[in-house]
């Protein structure tokens, strides 16, 4: 590979915080915040809204998320101006 091309490919938990279930996996993601795992050792951390663990397919459960929220938040930070 050349050198300075390619992002850094690490440790990275993954974090639903929906279920809160933790998977700690290799990307190339990264984050400014860290947490301590069982194993004692310190990894960035992204947090996610939907994985395998709450997604309605995998679960077979129905679930409500709160997007009415972020619409609202987006149609307010994105309203045209005249």
């Amino acid at each position: 590979m050349k050198k300075d091309t390619h992002p850094e490919y690490k440790d990275v938990v993954f974090w639903d915080t929906q279920a809160d279930v933790k998977f700690l996996t290799r990307s190339t993601m990264s984050s400014e915040e860290t947490i301590k795992m069982d194993d004692g050792k310190e990894y960035p951390v992204v947090k996610i809204e939907v994985s395998s663990a709450s997604h309605p397919f995998y679960t077979g459960k129905k679930i409500f998320l709160d997007t009415a929220g972020r619409v609202e938040k987006f149609n307010q930070k994105y309203k045209k101006k005249k």
